[in-house]
């Protein structure tokens, strides 16, 4: 394969790796860019996996090393998360894209609407976080978010936020570091499914993590930095760029 397809790899990885850790979506940049250099969907689907897991493990070290977030905050979610992830993993061999790409951008418009005109909801701190133990709709709703991540995984990171923030009350700075957690865990045991089902091109799929492992690094140095609104605004201009894209374009 030409070094000018590696760079492309490597740097659609890298903004893939800052969007996903910052808000969420990155997928629908590498998705694309897998199947356009001859991945069959369902393999490009399994590949991206490895990139994902990659960007999530320095992403979580980023902001566990900052104290952004406690081990016991993340893990009452991980549970039905990952129990999701294993069932939608599952259900990933046969993918209509074009259904599922209107689907992700018609949930991203909901999202636009939650984060213009509830950003107090976003930004607000919560003293009580760390003795958070989720209810039954908690578990549905992470278990069903964790379902979606593991059949298809783009814009996932959006569901996660709204999640976090809307439901379990973390500030979004914290909900992103928690994000990253919850994805790390269960996107390792859907990886799993997609091996056993040879649909994993590891080349592309470690080329594709090492760009997005620095655009997580330069993200959670940025999203900490900068603090809650940054992250909220940002949030907003990805989701608007790609509810269009699916939606029209």
């Amino acid at each position: 394969m030409d070094i000018c397809i590696y760079a492309l790899v490597v740097l659609t990885g890298l903004i893939s790796g800052f969007i996903n850790t910052l808000a969420g979506s990155g997928s629908l940049l590498t998705l694309p860019l897998l199947i356009f250099l001859g991945l069959p969907a369902n393999v490009a689907n399994g590949t991206n996996r490895i990139a994902i897991i990659l960007q999530s493990v320095v992403a979580v070290e980023g902001f566990k090393r900052k104290k952004v977030f406690e081990w016991r905050e993340g893990l009452w979610l991980t549970v039905p998360a990952t129990v999701g992830s294993f069932l939608g993993a599952i259900m990933a061999v046969n993918i209509n894209e074009q259904v599922m790409n209107r689907v992700i951008g018609a949930l991203m418009v909901v999202m636009l609407v939650i984060l213009i005109y509830k950003p107090e909801k976003w930004i607000k701190e919560h003293a009580a976080t760390s003795t958070f133990k989720p209810g039954i709709l908690s578990i549905i709703i992470f278990f069903a978010i964790g379902f979606y991540g593991g059949f298809i995984q783009a814009g996932v990171g959006f569901f996660l936020l709204a999640g976090l923030v809307l439901n379990a009350g973390f500030d979004i700075v914290k909900a992103n570091a928690i994000k990253v957690l919850i994805v790390l865990v269960y996107t390792t045991i859907a990886l799993g499914v997609f091996i056993f089902n040879k649909q994993v091109d590891y080349t592309l799929g470690f080329i594709l993590g090492a760009g997005s492992m620095i655009g997580a690094w330069l993200a959670t140095r940025l999203a900490i930095k900068q603090g809650a609104n940054f992250v909220r605004w940002f949030v907003i201009v990805v989701v608007l760029a790609f509810s269009v894209k699916l939606l029209f374009l």
